[in-house]
Formats: structure tokens, C-alpha cells, sequence
């Protein structure tokens, strides 16, 4: 490849990359914390997912695809399913301290799930954002009543992507685990079995 050549096609990727991902934006963690009275009394029963059809899911070789569900690590399949059985382990692990007397089921709604296509992660550069973003509710178990309304909860975490990531796949860390360990640290914190996991950052991404 000439000189010329690859200084023109390093300037098409930097000019992508900007198009795509502008100057950066705020992202979060958030979520109201249960009060700590209740949570006290639950004991967990079980988690129920639900991952709608109705999210839309791009298998877009691109840097920044424009749907609810992105997940690329999986194979190709259903990526509903996929998506739900990651938040379903996420969540378990994060509510696994709850010991009280009280059989609770913790309902989750997924309404984004959006990590980096394969394309973004091997960029030259250190951006990306994994947005999880969840609806849960509380029941009783045994009588279905609502123990706590449907509420937000936001779980954005910083992607890896570049040298900085290939590094963390040599150490066997992947897109999966580090979503299912912020989800966990988020549910913990929101029922108050782990520190405060809210907070926020700025970083280019989507």
C-alpha cells in the first residue's frame, strides 16, 4: 500500500470515528435505593426477565449500530434469549444477599442492551459505552402482590476497546463478564447488600 494510500484511509477512519461518535456524552449508573427497612425482609425467590420483541436488534458490522440490542459475543442466534440470560445471572449474583423471611421475585424488563459490535472494539481507540438499562419490580411470591412499583435502573459502564481490551481478553475478560459484574454491582447497590454503584462519566460512545 502506497503512502498516500494509507494516509487517505486513516483520514476516512478518523472522520468516521468523529461522524460517529462526536465529542462524547454523559453517561450513568442510576437508580432509587430501596429502602433499607424492606429489603431487609425479603428473601429472594426467584428473578423473571423479560426481554421484549419488540427491541429492536442490528447485527451491523459498523462502529455505532442504531437499535436497543447490540451483543455480539454470543453466536449469531436469538439475541433476545441471549441478552436475557445475562441480565437473569446478573441479577441473581447481585441479589444473592437477600435473607430475609419474606419470599420476594424480582421482575426485570430490559428495555436497552446495547455493547460494542466487534468493529468498535478493535478500533485504534479507547471509546465505547455498554448501556444496560433495566424496569424492576418487587413481588411477593407467594401472593403476587406488588411489594415495589416498576422503576428505572440504569447500569451504563465504560466499554474497553483498542490495545486496552485485547490485552483484557488475553486476561480472559470479555464484554459479557464486565457487563454481568456492573449489573450485579448495580442490583447490589440498589438493594443495598453492596456499596452505592451510582454515578457518572463522560466518553465517546453510544
Amino acid at each position: 500500500m502506497t503512502l498516500t494510500r494509507r494516509s487517505t484511509l486513516l483520514g476516512l477512519s478518523a472522520l468516521l470515528m468523529s461522524a460517529c461518535v462526536g465529542g462524547g456524552g454523559k453517561f450513568e449508573t442510576d437508580y432509587t435505593p430501596v429502602p433499607a427497612d424492606l429489603a431487609k425482609s425479603w428473601r429472594l425467590a426467584e428473578v423473571r426477565v423479560s426481554v421484549p420483541q419488540t427491541l429492536v436488534v442490528s447485527e451491523a458490522k459498523t462502529l455505532l449500530p442504531r437499535a436497543d440490542i447490540v451483543w455480539r459475543e454470543d453466536p449469531l442466534g436469538d439475541r433476545h434469549a441471549q441478552v436475557g440470560k445475562i441480565i437473569q445471572a446478573a441479577v441473581l449474583r447481585g441479589a444473592q444477599g437477600l435473607r430475609g423471611s419474606r419470599p420476594v421475585i424480582i421482575d426485570i424488563t430490559v428495555t436497552r442492551f446495547h455493547a460494542l459490535t466487534f468493529e468498535a472494539e478493535m478500533s485504534n481507540h479507547d471509546w465505547g459505552v455498554h448501556n444496560i438499562d433495566l424496569i424492576a419490580q418487587v413481588v411477593d411470591a407467594r401472593s403476587g402482590a406488588v411489594l415495589l412499583p416498576a422503576t428505572k435502573i440504569r447500569a451504563e459502564t465504560p466499554a474497553w476497546s483498542g490495545e486496552r481490551m485485547k490485552a483484557a481478553r488475553r486476561k480472559g475478560i470479555t464484554q459479557k463478564s464486565m457487563i454481568t459484574n456492573h449489573v450485579a454491582a448495580t442490583i447490589a447497590g440498589w438493594l443495598g447488600l453492596g456499596p452505592d454503584n451510582r454515578g457518572s462519566f463522560t466518553r465517546q460512545g453510544d
